[in-house]
This record gives structure tokens, C-alpha cells and sequence, in this order.
């Protein structure tokens, strides 16, 4: 019994270890990837695109925030081919590096008053390598802590990977705000380039602490047995294609609403509005330190609810009206109405999001869980999450009023909806694996 004992103590120790491990890499992380979405927001017109003015040069800047983007899937596919053969630790460990080593050069870029042509080209180079790096960090971080999880959490272990992202994004919201303070000719010269240096010294810490997370035991079992797939790219395009389409949908709103407030409404604010850059930067935080506040709560929900789908249902369908209000209330360029607007628009989305996670996890077999993931939340992140400043800008542009993007934003909402609820009819492969009775496991399983 002591044995026993001690060896389910040895468990959960090893999985809160995997749990933190993820959180404070994914922080880190995020934070390297929203810093470049809110400098494009306020800043890298004037630096990379000087010769755009006004609502031009905001688009063009957005349009390299959406390079990242259009790279990740890219890492996904690489990484999560090594993730599914050699294992999540090793993946992990080179995209934190990447990381950080593409927004620290970020940091040092010239612009385009120094190399001309060359600082927007290097730009977009630079963010594409960022990009992979993303692609291939949120997969293996989502597997590393649901993967360690106790049997029937996870989807709470999951969200510790999950909670990296607001976090990061308020680390990212705080720099710029603090550094906000600035003339705007300090700004602009250097006073950006802080965020993006200080990424080298947290990604030592991140390192340091994902180092000693041991690697899953699903993924450790697989390659025990030789069961990992020899090309899991062209496996789970053959055997789940509908997976895929549906986790595209499922990860909609949870990628996308965070673009919709810290980059697209922080350009809106501070340009077409009477907002000043402090003012909403500091909307955007409270927004955040929300979400930090609420998100866990959607991993509680969703295992303490018997049904998944129920759950979803919960969490999504407020946001239908939430969203649309953000807007009205922004639109008012009343600050404490513009605050609350934001910030209860959050909590939807945010419950949702920490719940994400584990539920597509666990659609897919493990042996190809890494590829299946990234594919799912990378493409989305491509074609709906990153595109999301660009179409609402357009929209702006086009009829010179907000409601466009309000229809945007709620459709986007509902196509969230949809497919999950869809995509939890799906067989749970976790539950399938820890069944008693069940089957071995083939190489192929059908969707």
C-alpha cells in the first residue's frame, strides 16, 4: 500500500510538474507573439511602413502580424511529425529557443529609415520563423500537461498550457503600457524595442524550467512499444479529415477573440476614436487580468459537468450578445463603459478557451495527437484567428462603420459553436484508452 502510495504520489507530482512546465513555456511564448501584434497595432507603420500613411500603413502592418500566422501551421506539421515520433520534451524545448531567439532579433531590427527595403523584408522573415516556432509550441505544451493528467482531468491539465496565453499577453500589454509613458519620439526610435529584448532573458528561465518535465506517459508508452505512426501528417489527413475541418471551426472565437480587443480595437481606438494609447492599452489589461482571473473556471466546468456539449453550450452562446456589445460600448469613446464592454466580453471566450484544449485532444489518438492538434488550431490560426485585424480593418475601410465587424465577430462565434458541438459526437480516444476492455490499438483508427 505504501508502494502504491507512493507512486501515485510520484505521478501527480510529475504532472503539476508538466502542468507548470507548460504554463510558464506557453507564457513566454505568447508573450513573444502578442508584443508583435500590439507594436503592429501602434507603432511598425511608422517604422517599417513609413511611406504608407494612415489607415494603409495599419493594414500593411497588420498583413505581416497575419505572416505569423500563415507559418504556423508549418510548425505545426514539422513539430508535430517529431513530436509524434521522437516525443513532445524534445519539440518543446527547440520552439521555446526558437522564440525566442526571432523576437529578440525583432528587437534589434533597423528600420526602414536605416536599411530601407531590407527592414520590412527581414520583418516578415523574422515573424515567419516566429510563426513556426508558435506552430509548434502549443500542440506538444497542450500534450505535455493533459498527457501527465490523472484519469478524467485532462482537460483541467490542459488548461495549464492554456493559461499561458492571457498571461502573456498581459505580460505583452504591460510592457507597452509602461513604456507608453515615452515621448513619441522615443516611442517609436526605441522604447518598442523593450519588449521584444526582454524575451531573451525569460526564455533562459523558460528553459530552466521546462528541462526537468519528464516526458508524457502516453508518448513514452508508444515509443516503448514502436507504435508511433511514420508519417502522422499523411496518417491523420487519411483517417480524420473531419477532425480537422471541425477543430478548425471548434478553435474559431477562442484564437480570434483576443485579435478582435489587443489589436484590431486598439488600432480602431487609438486612431479612428478619441482613445489615447495609455487608455486603452489599459482597457486591454484589465481585459486580461480578467481572463487570467476566469479562464480556469471553464476547465472546472467542463469536468465537472457530465456532459461536454452541455458545457460548450454554457460557456459560447452569451457571447452572441457580449461581442456586439463590446463594440457599441467601445464606440461610445467612454472609458469606463469601453472597459466594462471589453472586459465581461472576455469571460465567455475565455471559459471556453481554457476547455479547448483537452476536448480536441482528445478526439484524436494519441500517436497522432501532436500533428492532429497543431494542424487543427495552427490552420485556424492561419485562416481565421490571424486574418482577423486584416478583414475587420477592410471592413472599417470599406463602410466606414463598425457593425460590419460586429457581424464578423458574432459569425465567427457561431461557427465555434457548431463545430465542436459537432466534434464531441466524435469517439473520446482518452476514455477508449482507459476502458478496461478495450481493444488494442491499430495503426489507423477512423474518425
Amino acid at each position: 500500500m505504501s508502494a502504491t502510495t507512493a507512486t501515485a504520489r510520484e505521478r501527480t507530482k510529475a504532472a503539476n510538474r508538466a502542468g507548470f512546465g507548460a504554463f510558464i513555456g506557453s507564457t513566454i511564448e505568447w508573450f513573444d507573439f502578442y508584443i508583435y501584434g500590439t507594436a503592429a497595432a501602434l507603432v511598425f507603420d511608422k517604422v517599417f511602413f513609413p511611406e504608407l500613411e494612415g489607415p494603409i500603413g495599419t493594414l500593411v502592418a497588420f498583413a505581416t502580424f497575419w505572416v505569423g500566422f500563415l507559418a504556423r501551421p508549418l510548425g505545426g506539421i514539422i513539430f508535430g511529425h517529431y513530436g509524434d515520433k521522437l516525443g513532445r520534451k524534445k519539440t518543446l524545448v527547440i520552439t521555446l529557443l526558437m522564440m525566442g531567439v526571432s523576437t529578440t532579433a525583432i528587437g534589434l531590427l533597423p528600420g526602414y529609415t536605416s536599411i530601407g527595403i531590407a527592414a520590412p523584408i527581414l520583418l516578415v522573415c523574422i515573424r515567419m520563423i516566429q510563426g513556426i516556432g508558435l506552430g509548434g509550441e502549443w500542440g506538444g505544451s497542450v500534450l505535455i500537461a493533459s498527457e501527465h493528467a490523472p484519469k478524467g482531468k485532462s482537460v483541467l491539465y490542459g488548461a495549464f498550457a492554456q493559461q499561458g496565453s492571457p498571461v502573456g499577453n498581459t505580460l505583452s500589454t504591460v510592457s507597452f503600457l509602461a513604456i507608453s509613458q515615452l515621448p513619441d519620439d522615443a516611442f517609436v526610435s526605441w522604447g518598442w524595442r523593450v519588449p521584444f529584448l526582454a524575451s531573451a532573458a525569460l526564455v533562459m528561465v523558460g528553459l530552466l524550467v521546462r528541462l526537468k518535465v519528464a516526458e508524457s506517459p502516453a508518448m513514452a508508452k508508444l515509443i516503448e512499444k514502436k507504435e508511433v505512426a511514420k508519417l502522422p501528417l499523411s496518417e491523420v489527413l487519411r483517417s480524420h479529415p473531419m477532425l480537422i475541418v471541425l477543430g478548425i471551426g471548434a478553435c474559431t472565437i477562442g484564437l480570434s477573440a483576443t485579435y478582435f480587443k489587443s489589436t484590431f480595437a486598439l488600432s480602431w481606438a487609438t486612431t479612428s476614436l478619441g482613445f489615447d494609447r495609455s487608455s486603452f492599452l489599459t482597457i486591454i489589461l484589465v481585459a486580461n487580468v480578467t481572463q487570467i482571473v476566469v479562464q480556469p473556471f471553464g476547465a472546472l466546468i467542463a469536468t465537472r459537468m457530465k456532459s461536454w456539449s452541455r458545457a460548450v453550450i454554457v460557456m459560447l452562446v452569451p457571447e452572441l450578445i457580449l461581442m456586439p456589445v463590446m463594440f457599441v460600448l467601445i464606440s461610445t469613446e467612454n472609458y469606463g463603459l469601453a472597459m466594462v464592454g471589453v472586459a465581461v466580453a472576455t469571460i465567455p471566450h475565455c471559459l471556453y478557451y481554457a476547455a479547448l484544449a483537452g476536448m480536441l485532444a482528445s478526439r484524436f489518438p494519441a500517436h497522432l495527437r501532436y500533428t492532429g492538434i497543431s494542424l487543427c488550431y495552427q490552420l485556424c490560426g492561419t485562416l481565421l484567428g490571424g486574418t482577423t485585424p486584416i478583414i475587420g480593418q477592410f471592413l472599417l475601410n470599406r463602410t466606414g462603420s463598425i457593425t460590419a465587424v460586429i457581424a464578423y465577430a458574432v459569425f465567427q462565434v457561431a461557427l465555434t459553436l457548431g463545430c465542436m458541438l459537432l466534434l464531441l459526437k466524435r469517439p473520446n480516444h482518452d476514455e477508449q484508452a482507459a476502458a478496461p476492455a478495450a481493444a488494442p490499438r491499430t495503426a489507423t483508427v477512423t474518425a
